[in-house]
């Protein structure tokens, strides 16, 4: 692993991807405002490294929206990144495709391997990231067999490709409600500052706490009847609305664009 006197040798950043990395539901600054997410915080923590060690500050973009599929993000994104001339890329998509049970999960991963040869061949390092285990859901876990598959082919894929991996699947600290938003689909603060410190660790940089996946003191078991209420409005205030957008043909993402469109110093 490089130390930490080392600054990373990335300048230019273009996170990619769905609602994951475009940060929902990290809004440190109130629920109005924009969201910040993983990305952000690693890329700020990869610049503040690089001015530290006298270097200039990382140049980093977010192209990330909600809702997107992975075809929408290889089409639409990857060469929008490209565009750039990033050294280092962020691709983390998938998991929307999987929610849904037609998924073809192999037809998923040989779309993603097509973008990574084509990043990698333009001479950009290439950051992906493993599904969540959702062992604990009570809806999601139908997707853990799919996420499982997906997550093989992506350790093969950075293999085969000499691309860097965020083991999300592997966190310890993601196993706790609490990193979890209203949702329980989307990361809180806590959880996105985390994922962040696994990126690091994924790029072969030291984190900065080395107790970043620690799992929390536990709670008291919730009471049977607290959770069938918590369920049920978690059922009725995300689940439905959820499912009603996707007879309809719509996403949460639709009419937005990316937060982050251009290449700007991070200072």
């Amino acid at each position: 692993m490089t130390t930490p006197l080392d600054p990373p040798r990335w300048t230019r950043y273009v996170a990619i991807g769905d609602s994951f990395t475009e940060g929902l539901w990290d809004s440190p600054d109130g629920p109005d405002a924009a969201q910040r997410g993983w990305a952000d915080v690693l890329a700020a923590r990869l610049s503040q490294r690089r001015t530290a060690a006298g270097e200039a500050p990382l140049e980093y973009a977010n192209l990330a929206i909600r809702g997107r599929l992975l075809r929408p993000i290889l089409v639409e994104q990857v060469p929008a990144a490209l565009a750039m001339k990033p050294d280092l890329v962020s691709l983390v998509g998938g998991g929307n495709d999987i929610l849904r049970p037609a998924a073809d999960v192999d037809r998923l991963a040989r779309m993603l391997e097509q973008a990574v040869v084509r990043l990698r061949e333009a001479g950009v390092d290439v950051l992906l990231g493993t599904g969540v285990d959702a062992s604990d859901s009570p809806l999601v876990r139908a997707t853990r067999s799919r996420v499982g598959i997906y997550n093989a082919h992506i350790w093969s894929i950075a293999r085969r490709h000499g691309a860097h991996v965020v083991d999300l699947w592997g966190m310890r600290s993601l196993r706790d409600w609490r990193m979890w938003a209203d949702d329980r689909i989307h990361l809180t603060s806590d959880g996105h500052a985390r994922v962040a410190q696994a990126a690091l660790v994924g790029l072969g940089l030291e984190p900065d706490e080395p107790r970043w996946d620690d799992p929390l003191a536990p709670l008291p078991p919730t009471p049977r009847l607290d959770q069938l209420r918590g369920d049920a409005q978690w059922f009725r205030e995300h689940v439905y609305p959820w499912a009603t957008r996707r007879l309809r043909g719509r996403s949460s993402g639709d009419t937005r664009v990316p937060k982050r469109p251009v290449l700007t110093p991070l200072d």
